[in-house]
């Protein structure tokens, strides 16, 4: 299952940043990210969405090899690869994968001009050492999918707040046996 985190930051820089950080650990292991796309409102209000992946520019690369090959074989090789750039191009610009590009326009609206928002998309993810790394780098929480529990912990490592211990177990030592039973004694 996948989870959904939208955090706003103060600049463009700033989320480019802790987006390149998920990255490197992506890398590692420590998280699977199905999209991490950087929202940037302008002073206008226009927002500008940076996509990981320019899905206009791999369809127009696709579409040229295909081209070219299909255009060698009726002996138009540049027709081909042209119409097959073309199409792939057109092609790419409509794809959309991970987040719908419309609700990160939405959400992004929330974001004051000069500022950015950094939607990721979670597959998977090792919660204490992702959030150990970005202790402290600032930021808000606009929406989550996580439960209650990963939500605080994540507003706490953003803020620079220490890691909350996990409850302790009571120990067996105190306990009194059940009622009925007596206690072994060596």
């Amino acid at each position: 299952m996948n989870d959904l985190l939208v955090i706003a930051f103060p600049t463009e820089q700033k989320a480019e940043e802790v987006r390149q950080k998920l990255l490197e650990l992506q890398k590692e292991y420590l998280i699977e990210l199905g999209d991490a796309v950087v929202a940037v409102k302008h002073e206008d209000g226009k927002i500008k969405l940076n996509q990981m992946i320019n899905t206009t520019a791999a369809g127009a690369v696709s579409g040229t090899f295909w081209g070219l090959l299909v255009g060698t074989l009726f002996a138009l090789p540049l027709v081909g690869a042209a119409i097959g750039a073309a199409s792939g191009a057109l092609g790419g610009s409509l794809a959309d994968f991970g987040i719908n590009d419309d609700f990160m326009r939405e959400v992004a609206e929330a974001v004051p001009p000069g500022g950015a928002a950094l939607f990721l998309l979670v597959k998977k993810i090792t919660t204490d050492k992702v959030l150990a790394d970005l202790r402290g780098v600032g930021g808000t929480v606009l929406r989550t999918s996580f439960d209650k529990s990963q939500e605080d912990a994540i507003k706490d490592a953003l803020a620079g707040k220490p890691a909350t211990p996990a409850a302790e177990a009571p120990s067996d030592e105190n306990k009194e046996p059940p009622t009925g039973v007596a206690p072994v004694t060596a």
